[in-house]
C-alpha cells in the first residue's frame, strides 16, 4: 500500500508528541511492507508566527491532496490572556474542519486495566469501560453567529443546527453501533433549546432506519453525570460539538489521563487524527508529554482512513503490552511505580516502536 500522510505538529506539545506517532507509522510501513511518504505543514500559532495565518494556503493544498493527517494541537498561551485578539490558533483548526468538511469526531474512550488505578474513579466502577463518542464539529456555537452589542456590554454566540448536519452525523452513529453492542445515546439538551428539539426529531427519524439499534435519550447535565456514575451503561454517544467537546474532555478521567485519548476527525474524503489534549504550553519542551495518545491515534488512522485493521490491532497491542510491563510517563504513573519504568516522551515512543518491530512480517 503507497499513502501520504501529512503531519501537522502543531504548537507546544503536539510537536513532541506527532513526532512518536509517525515513529510508530514508519516502523508500521517496514515491518508490513507499506509505503508512506510523509509531508509536513505550519498550522495555529506556529503557522501565524511564521505566515501572519492559522492556516495557510500551502498547508490546505497539501491538506487537500494527501490520503490522511496527523496532527498535534493548536493553543498559545498569549492568545489565552487575550481575548481581544482577532487572529487566533484555534481559528485554524476550526477553518481545516470546515475546509475538509471533517464533521463526525470519533472519540473512543476504552480503558487498559494497567490503567485503572490511574483515574480517581474507583475501579470496580471503571473496569470494562468502552465508549465510542461521535462529536458533530460543523454545527452548533463554534460556527453560528456571534457578536457583541449594548456598547460591548452584551456578547452572545448562536446554537445552530440544519437537519442535514444532525442526519449525517446520526447515520455514523448508528452504522457503529451496529458494529459494537447496538446501543447509542443521543445526548441534547431538549428540554430548554430549540436546536436540540431539531436534533432529538432527526435522530428519532435517523434511528427507526436501523431497528436493530436501541436509541436512548438523554439531556447534557443528566449523561454527565451518568457517565461518572456508571461508564459501563454507555456503547455509542453521538452528540453536538459543544457538549461534545465538554462530556469526552469528561470521559479522558475514565482512561486516567487525557495523554492516552486518540480522536478522529472524519468526513467523506480525508481524515484528520489527533490527541484530545491540547498544546500544554506548561509542559513544552520537558519531555514529559505522554505519546500515546498520538500514537493511538496512528492506530485509528491506520483502520478508518487505510483500512489496515491488522497493522491497527499490532499498534494497540503493542501499547498494551507496554504498559503490562510497567512502563508510564509521568501523568499515568502511580506510587507503585518503580523510577526506573517512568519514561519521558521518545522512551515511551521508543518501547512501543521497539514491540512493533519485532513483530514477523505478514506472508503474502
Amino acid at each position: 500500500m503507497n499513502k501520504k500522510i501529512v503531519v501537522l505538529p502543531g504548537d507546544g506539545i503536539g510537536q513532541e508528541v506527532t513526532a512518536e506517532g509517525r515513529a510508530i507509522l514508519e516502523a508500521v510501513a517496514s515491518v508490513f511492507d507499506h509505503q508512506f511518504s510523509f509531508d509536513t505543514a505550519l498550522i495555529g500559532h506556529a503557522a501565524i508566527e511564521s505566515t501572519g495565518d492559522p492556516l495557510p494556503e500551502a498547508t490546505l493544498d497539501k491538506l487537500r491532496n494527501c490520503d490522511a493527517i496527523l496532527f498535534g494541537a493548536v493553543g498559545h498561551p498569549k492568545y489565552d490572556n487575550d481575548p481581544s485578539a482577532k487572529i487566533r490558533p484555534e481559528q485554524g483548526l476550526l477553518k481545516m474542519r470546515k475546509e475538509l468538511g471533517l464533521y463526525a469526531n470519533l472519540r473512543p474512550i476504552k480503558l487498559f486495566d494497567e490503567l485503572l488505578g490511574a483515574s480517581s474513579i474507583k475501579p470496580e466502577v471503571l473496569k470494562g469501560s468502552d465508549i465510542l463518542f461521535f462529536r458533530e464539529l460543523t454545527g452548533d456555537v463554534y460556527f453560528g453567529e456571534r457578536g457583541r452589542r449594548d456598547n460591548n456590554l452584551t456578547a452572545y454566540d448562536t446554537m445552530i443546527y440544519t437537519r442535514y448536519e444532525v442526519e449525517r452525523i446520526a447515520h455514523k452513529a448508528f452504522a457503529a453501533a451496529r458494529t459494537r453492542r447496538k446501543k447509542v445515546m443521543s445526548v441534547d439538551k431538549a428540554n430548554v433549546l430549540e436546536s436540540s428539539r431539531l436534533w432529538r426529531e432527526v435522530v428519532q427519524a435517523v434511528s427507526a432506519e436501523y431497528p436493530d439499534v436501541t436509541l436512548e435519550h438523554q439531556f447534557v447535565d443528566s449523561a454527565a453525570m451518568l457517565l461518572i456514575k456508571n461508564p459501563r451503561a454507555f456503547d455509542v454517544v453521538v452528540t453536538g460539538n459543544l457538549f461534545g467537546d465538554i462530556l469526552t474532555d469528561e470521559a479522558s478521567q475514565i482512561a486516567g489521563s487525557m495523554g492516552m485519548l486518540a480522536s478522529a476527525s472524519v468526513g467523506d474524503r480525508v481524515g484528520l487524527y489527533e490527541p484530545i489534549h491540547g498544546s500544554a504550553h506548561d509542559i513544552t519542551g520537558k519531555g514529559i508529554a505522554n505519546p500515546l495518545a498520538s500514537i493511538l491515534s496512528a492506530a485509528l488512522l491506520l483502520d478508518i482512513s487505510f483500512g489496515l485493521k491488522s497493522e491497527s490491532d499490532a499498534v494497540i497491542e503493542a501499547v498494551s503490552s507496554v504498559l503490562k510491563d510497567g512502563y508510564r510517563t509521568v501523568d499515568i504513573k502511580d506510587e507503585s511505580t518503580p523510577k526506573d519504568k517512568i519514561l519521558n516522551t521518545r522512551q515511551m515512543g521508543e518501547q512501543v516502536e521497539k514491540r512493533i518491530r519485532t513483530l514477523s512480517k505478514p506472508a503474502h
